[in-house]
């Protein structure tokens, strides 16, 4: 065998700094016949060649381009492959992926922007699909109140699947809700009553299929601010006078059912 300094060749570490490829994947491609250096020196040491080097500038070429090794094997030992056919074989597949990229980061951006906005809607169609007595304002205000909860998290990430198309099922399905407590209200059915419990379990359902999971002591906390917050007791009464505190002592009577004591309920 010659010796290294009588040959003109590269060692594996020189090879591995020019073409910026690992001493490992050297030696794999050396074992598995995809890359072999034609020359070693006495010492057993491998040598690459100018010929060798153009083959492994080729393999590196098609590797940044996607291809397996043995799809490049085949290219470059096969004199009857079709290069262009491969080619364009792993440019389609490129383009599949970039456009699947490309649905991610238009998720994510629609995502980023739930957790800080909220309502992923305009304020027109926000008017036209809650009413004139929606404020656009309220979900910045919900933002900076109740930002850093799990709950706005869980919130932000419905809201970012959400168009207007699904707002508006939320909006009718609260509205139907609305109207089916007025009715109760109105035909006398007292709270801790089968009818009032069945109705207090819906408004847990709706409430937790459109915003976020709701627990009955959450429910209690919700009740009170039902009651005592100015914009939603104007909200409840508007439907009917008197409304948001039947709501109240309904929400109140079905935890006591369940075992919770409303006075001491928390946001848990």
């Amino acid at each position: 065998m010659p010796d290294a300094a009588d040959v003109d060749g590269l060692t594996v570490g020189q090879v591995s700094t020019r073409l910026g490829v690992t001493v490992r994947a050297l030696h794999h491609w050396d074992e598995v016949g995809l890359a072999r250096p034609s020359l070693r020196t006495a010492a057993g040491y491998r040598l690459y060649t100018a010929g060798d080097l153009e083959r492994l500038h080729r393999i590196v070429v098609y590797r940044e381009l996607g291809l397996g090794l043995d799809r490049i094997q085949a290219i470059l030992d096969d004199s009857a492959a079709d290069v262009v056919v491969a080619l364009r074989a792993q440019r389609a597949q490129v383009a599949e992926r970039i456009d699947r990229l490309q649905q991610l980061i238009t998720g994510l951006d629609r995502m980023i922007e739930a957790h800080e906005r909220g309502l992923l809607l305009t304020v027109e169609q926000q008017a036209a699909i809650f009413g004139p007595e929606w404020n656009p304002a309220d979900p910045a205000r919900a933002r900076q109140r109740y930002g850093d909860t799990v709950q706005w998290r869980q919130y932000a990430e419905r809201s970012a699947a959400r168009g207007p198309e699904e707002w508006q099922a939320v909006a009718d399905a609260v509205a139907d809700l609305d109207r089916a407590l007025a009715d109760a209200m109105d035909a006398g059915v007292t709270p801790g009553s089968p009818e009032a419990n069945q109705l207090v379990e819906r408004h847990r359902e709706v409430f937790t299929s459109s915003y976020f999971p709701l627990t009955r002591q959450m429910q209690v906390c919700l009740g009170r601010m039902f009651e005592d917050d100015p914009g939603y007791a104007a909200h409840y009464d508007g439907i009917r006078a008197g409304l948001a505190t039947w709501f109240r002592r309904s929400i109140d009577a079905s935890a006591r059912a369940h075992g919770i004591d409303p006075d001491t309920a928390t946001w848990q």
